[in-house]
């Protein structure tokens, strides 16, 4: 699928703010910790939306060559390439306070794939089809495949999202069904009316960036209104929408067993990884699980016991 030139420059204008003094500072620790094997670094989530680093965790991806330089073993490069991507989490002091941040490490290769139709799962494209910004890139070239993937999860988003919104749409229901159905694809603990907020947070980005991909994407797409805002109208097939429907179904099963993989990953991961985890999930979802003392001193137990009760109780939709 063709990538315009108009829609990175859509893309990139939207990433270009410049990111807090806490983000630099955990980019520089990140890039001293893992060296010459960083690639690019990427900011979103929540406080790249806001341009606040005071609250909250910093959403950061680590783009590297290949996974042999997270690990001297090759037993432990090989799981983190097989178990994709691999999270971590980290702490520098700053300006009187502890800047947090968990960060993702994928390979450059796996992030130019994964923004792509040819991978399945909305893991990647679902979440980089959203605001980014790129905050360091070892040279232009990576910058421009960086920014040229960016731009290609937008179009493998929308392609993915079309044959499930009704013939006649705006640009603020497309995004709105996309994000609900990449959410649900995963198990993501997010309160009711989290996915409006996304959209709402940024309407003329995607406002804009829906009329530019509209031109690229696989389908015949009619569009009229104004200047300002558009209405769409698709001609898809039943069968179309049909095997869209099936798709994103298997994606709901997929994706949650990929997420519980992940989440049981990154209890091992993380530096106090089970309080970090137990402490998201309760912010986002209101669901609250305590470590009895037996769980504490038996780690191992704790990571599956907590898995279970989290579902139970209706924290992963």
């Amino acid at each position: 699928m063709h990538v315009p030139p108009e829609l990175i420059a859509v893309i990139n204008r939207q990433g270009a703010q410049a990111a807090p003094a806490g983000v630099r500072a955990l980019v520089d620790e990140l890039l001293a910790r893992h060296g010459g094997g960083v690639q690019a670094v990427l900011f979103y989530g929540s406080c790249f939306r806001t341009g606040d680093d005071g609250e909250g965790v910093v959403d950061l991806y680590v783009l590297v060559d290949s996974y042999r330089s997270l690990s001297r073993t090759w037993m432990r490069a090989y799981l983190y390439k097989l178990i994709r991507p691999t999270v971590f989490y980290l702490e520098v002091p700053g300006e009187g306070r502890v800047l947090r941040c968990k960060y993702a490490v994928l390979s450059l290769s796996d992030f130019e794939q994964g923004t792509t139709r040819r991978w399945f799962h909305s893991y990647l494209w679902g979440r980089f089809a959203q605001p980014t910004g790129v905050l360091y890139a070892r040279s232009d070239r990576v910058r421009e495949r960086v920014q040229a993937a960016l731009a290609q999860a937008t179009l493998t988003f929308i392609t993915r999202v079309l044959p499930l919104v009704p013939p006649g749409f705006d640009a603020r229901q497309l995004w709105q069904r996309g994000l609900s159905l990449s959410y649900r694809a995963e198990l993501r603990a997010e309160p009711q009316g989290a996915v409006a907020r996304l959209v709402d947070a940024a309407p003329d980005y995607y406002e804009e960036v829906t009329g530019v991909a509209m031109k690229a994407v696989p389908f015949t797409v009619d569009v009229a209104g104004g200047a300002s805002s558009h209405r769409y109208h698709a001609r898809l097939s039943a069968w179309t929408r049909y095997a869209g429907r099936v798709a994103w179904g298997l994606r709901q099963v997929q994706g949650k067993l990929l997420s519980l993989v992940r989440l049981f990953k990154g209890l091992f991961t993380f530096r106090g990884g089970i309080d970090y985890i137990l402490w998201k999930i309760e912010r986002h979802s209101g669901v609250r699980v305590d470590l009895t003392p037996r769980l504490q001193r038996h780690p191992l137990l704790a990571r599956g016991v907590i898995v279970w009760r989290l579902y139970r109780r209706g924290a992963f939709r």
